[in-house]
């Protein structure tokens, strides 16, 4: 565990209800400075991180579909015929 520095505490008291971010300077990769409880709160439960299913892209796709209007998807669904 990373032990923060006064000035480092001083910072997160001010955050302005924003969660502090970090930056690694080697890698350039930005870090959110989250309370231990807010992280468990939100990873537990119905928190899934796991790859979506081939199910949930293809209803994703088709809740897209009907909201930019195409009612009828099925023709798109078809391959064409060979001659």
């Amino acid at each position: 565990m990373i032990e923060l520095t006064d000035d480092q505490v001083r910072l997160l008291n001010t955050s302005e209800g924003a969660p502090p971010r970090a930056r690694n300077p080697r890698t350039n990769e930005v870090f959110v400075l989250l309370r231990a409880e807010d992280y468990q709160r939100l990873t537990a439960g119905d928190y899934d991180d796991s790859p979506w299913t081939r199910e949930e892209l293809e209803a994703l796709a088709w809740e897209t579909g009907k909201g930019i209007g195409w009612e009828e998807m099925d023709e798109y669904d078809r391959l064409p015929e060979k001659p």
